[in-house]
C-alpha cells in the first residue's frame, strides 16, 4: 500500500507539554481550508496545543539569558509560512521564510535571548498564526531530568509530529552542498556541533561537549545510535532487540526486546548512564541482521515501507542484503537540469561516518530470502502500555493513522525492478541521459575516494602494529570483529566492484529504457549509447585520486585505471598487503617498484580460493 498521511487523528492528549513541543488543534485539512486572507482574521492567543499537523519545538530544555534559544517547525505538508520568535515585549528576535524539506517541511531559527522571560516562537502565514508556543527563559539553570528506573524517563510519545522533528533534525545534522563528500572520524564530531544539531545541549549537562557523550559507531549501530540520542534528549521511548545475522540458509530473526527503561546500566547521572548504556549495551547489541529479517516477521526493529516520495525521508534505514547500513539523511527533487537525489550517511568499522549518495553501487539490492529482506525501512514505533514499553507490530503500524506505511512491496520487486521503483521515485520525469551519465560517474568518484580514506586508515594502523592482522575464515572476511573488520576493505571492494559494473553498462541501460531519458531527437537508442560510452570514456579518463605510496611519495590514479584494474580489485582487500597491492598496481610495473610488505602465503592461497565470490558479484551467507 501506499503511504497516505491525510489520515489522522484529532484526539489531544490530555497531559501538558511544557516547553518542549505544541502543535495545531486542527488536522491539516481543517488547517488548509482556514488559510483565508489573513487580514480577515484576528490571530488566537498563544496556547500550546498538540496535534500532528504542524508543530513547534524548542531548545535547550532550559533557556538562559546571554544562552542560545533555538526553535523548529515541522509540517507534514507544504506550506507557505514564516518562523518568528518574539522577544518578552513582543518584538521580532529572529525570522525566517526559508522552507526546508518535504516532507517533512521545516523551518529553524537561531536567536540569543538577552533577558528573562517569556519568549514566543510562532509559525504564521501571513497573519495567520498556524503554531504559537510560549518558551520560557529563566536565570537558574535547572532542567535535569531524574530516572526511577532505566536509563532515562519516558515523558513524551512518538507521533507523526515528533517522527517529522527526527527527520528534520537528521537533515539539519549531515547538511552540506551537494558538491562536498563529507567525512567525520566520529558521529560525536557531527552532534557537537551546534551549527549542525539543533539539540545541542538540549539537556544542560555538558553532554555535547568536549568531555561529552561519546558516539563512536560502526554501520549497524549508526541507525541505533542516532535514534537513541534523539529519543534521550526528548524523553522518548527508545528499544531494541537482540538478533541473529542469519545462517544455514535462514534470514536473520531477533528475540528478546529491551528498552531504556529496562537497561541495566541505570545507576550514575543522567550522562553516564547513557555513556554506559550505548557502550555497555547498545552498541554490542547491534548488529546488521536486524536490518535485514524477513519483511513480514514482527519481532523486530526496523519495518518495511512502501516506495514513495512521503516515506524516503530523512531517518529511513536502508538494509543491503549483504551486511551493509545506511541513513537517508535528504531528498533532493528533480529539477529541469539535474536528476533527483537521495543522500544517506553510514558508518565504517574504523568508526568514521560519511554522507553517500543514493545509486545501485551503494545501495544494493538481492532478492534472496536466505540472505533476508533488504531495502528501505522505519524504525517500529515504541509506546507506552500498562507494563512499560512495547514495539507496534506491522498490523498495528498499518492501521495506525500516525503511521499507516507498512508495506511488503519491495519484497515482491527483482533487482532490476527495484532499482527502476526508486528511479522513478526520485526523478518521475524522463532525465537527460549525458547529465544521468556524469552523475552516475559522480557517485562512483565518490566511493572510490571513500576507498582512498579506508585504505588509508589501515596503512596507518598497520605502520604502528607491526604483525599480521588475523583474517577470518570463509564468509566471515566480510563482516567479524577486531582490526580485520576494522582495516579490510573486502564489502567496500564487493560495492565498488558492483559499481564499476554499473556505471560501464549504464549506455546499454538508456538504449534499453528510452522511455526513462529524453533522446535527442532523430537519433536512435543505439546512437545515443554509442555517444554515452564516448562520454563514459572522457570522463573516466578526466576524474582522479591520489595515494601515499609505501616509500612516501604520491601515485595518481584516474577513474578509468579504477575501472581497468577491476579484476585485480577482487584481491585487494588485505590490510597486510603493501598499499600499492591495495590499489591493484600490476606487480612488474613502475608503481608497484616501492611496496614492501605482502600478505603471508596462507592468506592469499584463501583469497584466491574467495575469489570467485568477487568475480561473481556475489556475498556468500554465512
Amino acid at each position: 500500500m501506499q503511504l497516505t498521511f491525510p489520515r489522522r487523528s484529532t484526539h489531544l492528549a490530555t497531559r501538558s507539554l511544557p516547553v518542549l513541543f505544541v502543535a495545531l488543534l486542527t488536522s491539516v485539512a481543517t488547517v488548509a481550508a482556514q488559510i483565508v486572507p489573513p487580514e480577515a482574521i484576528t490571530p488566537p492567543p498563544c496556547e500550546d496545543s498538540a496535534s500532528d499537523a504542524v508543530g513547534l519545538f524548542s531548545s535547550p530544555l532550559v533557556p538562559q539569558p546571554d544562552g542560545v534559544l533555538r526553535a523548529i517547525a515541522v509540517s507534514e505538508h507544504r506550506v507557505t509560512a514564516t518562523l518568528v520568535v518574539l522577544d518578552p515585549d513582543g518584538q521580532p528576535a529572529s525570522a525566517t521564510t526559508e522552507r526546508r524539506g518535504g516532507p517533512p517541511y521545516w523551518w529553524f531559527v537561531d536567536v540569543v535571548p538577552h533577558a528573562t522571560g517569556d519568549y514566543r516562537a510562532i509559525l504564521r502565514h501571513g497573519t495567520r498564526m498556524l503554531a504559537c508556543k510560549t518558551i520560557h527563559v529563566e536565570a537558574a539553570r535547572g532542567g535535569e531530568r531524574d530516572a526511577a528506573a532505566g536509563v532515562w524517563p519516558v515523558t513524551r510519545d512518538w507521533s507523526r509530529a515528533t517522527e517529522n522533528l527526527y527527520s528534520a533534525w537528521i537533515e539539519k545534522l549531515f547538511d552540506d552542498p551537494l558538491d562536498v563528500e563529507p567525512t567525520w572520524r566520529a558521529l560525536h564530531e557531527v552532534t557537537r556541533d551546534p551549527e549542525r544539531n539543533f539539540l545541542h545541549e538540549h539537556l544542560g549537562l555538558g553532554e555535547d561537549g568536549e568531555h561529552g557523550l561519546r558516539l563512536e559507531p560502526d554501520c549497524a549501530d549508526l541507525p541505533y545510535f542516532l535514534r537513541a540520542y534523539f529519543a534521550w534528549k526528548l524523553g522518548l521511548p527508545f528499544g531494541y532487540s537482540d538478533c541473529t545475522r542469519g545462517e544455514g540458509g535462514k534470514p536473520p530473526h531477533c528475540s528478546h526486546w529491551h528498552s531504556n527503561l529496562d537497561a541495566t546500566e541505570s545507576h550514575g547521572a543522567p550522562l553516564e548512564r547513557m555513556q554506559a548504556f550505548i557502550e555497555g549495551e547498545l552498541g554490542p547489541a547491534a548488529q546488521s541482521g536486524a536490518g535485514r529479517t524477513a519483511g513480514d516477521d514482527d519481532k523486530t526493529d526496523f519495518y518495511p515501507t512502501s516506495l514513495s516520495r512521503d516515506t524516503l525521508r530523512p531517518g529511513t534505514v536502508y538494509a543491503d542484503p549483504y551486511g551493509h547500513v545506511l541513513v537517508v539523511v535528504s531528498r533532493v527533487a528533480q529539477t529541469a537540469t539535474t536528476g533527483g537525489l537521495l543522500l544517506a550517511v553510514d558508518g565504517q568499522p574504523d568508526h568514521t561516518v560519511a554522507r553517500k549518495r543514493y545509486w545501485r553501487g551503494n545501495f544494493l539490492f538481492v532478492r534472496d530470502t536466505s540472505l533476508g529482506s533488504a531495502g528501505f525501512k522505519h524504525f517500529r514505533p515504541v509506546v507506552r502500555a500498562d507494563d512499560g514499553l512495547r514495539p507496534l507490530d506491522n498490523a498495528e503500524i498499518e492501521k495506525d493513522p500516525r503511521y499507516g506505511d507498512f508495506d511488503l512491496e519491495q519484497d515482491g520487486l527483482g533487482t532490476e525492478a527495484f532499482y527502476d521503483r526508486v528511479d522513478t521515485v526520485l526523478s518521475p520525469r524522463p532525465q537527460d541521459p549525458a547529465r544521468a551519465v556524469h552523475e552516475v560517474l559522480d557517485a562512483l568518484d565518490e566511493q572510490v575516494h571513500a576507498r582512498v580514506r579506508s585504505v588509508t586508515n589501515g596503512e596507518e594502523y598497520v605502520s604502528k602494529h607491526p604483525g599480521t592482522v588475523p583474517m577470518p575464515e570463509g564468509a566471515a572476511i566480510f563482516e567479524t570483529s577486531g582490526p580485520w573488520e576494522d582495516f579490510a576493505t573486502p564489502a567496500r571492494d564487493l560495492r565498488i566492484l558492483i559499481a564499476i559494473d554499473a556505471a560501464r553498462s549504464f549506455p546499454e541501460k538508456v538504449a534499453n529504457q528510452p522511455a526513462r531519458f529524453v533522446l535527442p531527437q532523430g537519433r536512435t537508442p543505439e546512437d545515443v549509447q554509442a555517444g554515452l560510452e564516448a562520454q563514459l570514456a572522457r570522463e573516466l579518463a578526466s576524474r582522479h585520486i591520489e595515494y601515499t605510496r609505501s616509500d612516501g611519495s604520491t601515485w595518481t590514479l584516474s577513474l578509468a585505471d579504477i575501472v581497468e584494474r577491476a579484476k585485480g580489485l577482487e584481491m585487494a582487500y588485505n590490510p597486510n598487503d603493501c598499499i600499492e597491492t591495495r590499489w591493484a598496481a600490476p606487480a612488474d610495473g613502475k608503481e608497484a617498484a616501492t611496496c614492501r610488505r605482502h600478505a603471508p602465503a596462507e592468506q592469499v592461497e584463501r583469497m584466491q580460493h574467495y575469489r570467485e565470490w568477487f568475480g561473481e558479484r556475489r556475498r556468500p551467507p554465512r
